[in-house]
């Protein structure tokens, strides 16, 4: 079994796809798909399809969801498997669960990768610690579960992803900076500060991209938006690290130029106190 929640919800047996069309078994199976191995008890389940308000006939309409997902299961995995579509989506006591190897599921693989790359980041092994990060990334085809219609539990679990992502890009640029690939970061920060105009960790690291490719007065320029946002539209001024950044922009610090820097530390903190 093969199954991707990093983009388009897309299940597959044998080739075949056991995603169904409906909306709630596809929540459903989004969710069992989440934790593969573990029982995801039918409060959890129900308060996924109805919130608060499940009616009165909600456990047997979970009940025939899961029947559905087995049926699909079981004329994907053909008469000949040696497993029953009741092993594979079981029933467990207050609950179902996905018995499938966590490698299954493309979140699983992410996190692992992720994982690793945070690892050879912090024992400064930056050559492993970008291409495990960029690996990670490239298993994202879009939003997670970008067409299903999410309750309250996966609506929490795409949030997580979502801020998940962000930090893995942070990470990745921290690396690729590390490794002297200013220069090629330039457009991607780009894009990425004007996608997130108020994150403070990625206009460090657009300034830094810039300084270092000989653009002092574009990084200054990055600080100065960034502050009028942040004092227009929340009343707040950078944090102190962000200010001492643009400092040392201004004064051309030569620990701006330091590209690995103490080994645990991101761009963002080159100047924490």
């Amino acid at each position: 079994m093969k199954i991707q929640i990093l983009g388009p919800l897309s299940a597959e047996v044998n080739g075949g796809s056991i995603v169904p069309s409906a909306g709630k078994p596809r929540q459903l199976l989004s969710l069992l798909a989440l934790y593969p191995g573990r029982v995801m008890p039918v409060p959890t389940l129900m308060e996924e399809l109805w919130s608060t308000e499940p009616p009165a006939s909600a456990l047997t309409t979970l009940q025939t969801y899961i029947l559905q997902l087995r049926r699909k299961l079981g004329t994907a995995m053909g008469p000949a498997s040696p497993a029953g579509a009741k092993d594979v989506l079981a029933t467990r006591h207050g609950g179902y669960l996905l018995q499938i190897d966590e490698d299954c599921v493309d979140v699983h693989q992410y996190e692992k990768l992720v994982r690793e790359g945070q690892t050879a980041f912090e024992a400064g092994d930056n050559d492993v610690s970008a291409a495990r990060f960029r690996a990670a990334l490239g298993l994202w085809s879009g939003a997670p579960l970008v067409d299903v219609r999410v309750g309250p539990v996966l609506e929490i679990e795409v949030m997580r992803l979502q801020e998940s992502r962000l930090v893995t890009v942070e990470r990745r640029i921290d690396a690729d900076l590390r490794l002297g690939r200013h220069a090629e970061l330039i457009a991607e920060l780009a894009d990425m500060t004007a996608r997130h105009p108020h994150h403070e960790g990625l206009h460090s690291q657009a300034m830094v991209a810039l300084y270092r490719s000989g653009r002092q007065a574009s990084a200054l320029e990055v600080y100065r938006r960034l502050r009028m946002r942040l004092i227009d539209e929340l009343g707040v001024e950078p944090s102190p690290q962000l200010q001492r950044m643009h400092q040392a922009v201004l004064s051309v610090d030569p620990q701006l130029d330091v590209l690995a820097g103490p080994r645990n530390t991101s761009t963002f903190d080159l100047f924490a106190a």
